[in-house]
């Protein structure tokens, strides 16, 4: 086995406990569906948000929603880069895994724009 990392990204409407909930279990919902995680190959995660998301951590959702409560989980705030794209929640899901995987990235919204 070797460790991967899976990288995603989505944007919010709005600073709200509901909005960054929905927005980090659709997120983390479609990393799991396109790459068939499975909690136990998770080594920890990674959640980084812009500085104007403030009313929530993501991880929270993660371990009580998800199960994640033995995943090590920790939420950063994003570079705060003029310009940069805001209301955005980050994550990178690193997997012990077999060789041959290929993560599959995920980007919802507008974030979408940051693989262009």
């Amino acid at each position: 086995m070797i460790t991967k990392g899976i990288r995603g990204a989505i944007t919010v409407d709005d600073n709200t406990k509901e909005d960054i909930k929905n927005g980090t279990l659709t997120l983390l919902n479609e990393l799991i569906n396109k790459n068939n995680i499975d909690k136990n190959m998770i080594s920890h995660v990674i959640f980084t948000v812009t500085k104007d998301l403030t009313a929530e951590f993501p991880a929270k959702f993660a371990r009580i929603d998800l199960g994640w409560d033995n995943v090590a989980m920790m939420c950063f705030n994003e570079a705060d880069i003029e310009n940069s794209l805001q209301k955005c929640i980050r994550v990178l899901v690193v997997l012990n895994c077999m060789e041959d995987f290929v993560p599959q990235y995920v980007y919802l919204n507008g974030a979408k724009d940051l693989r262009k």
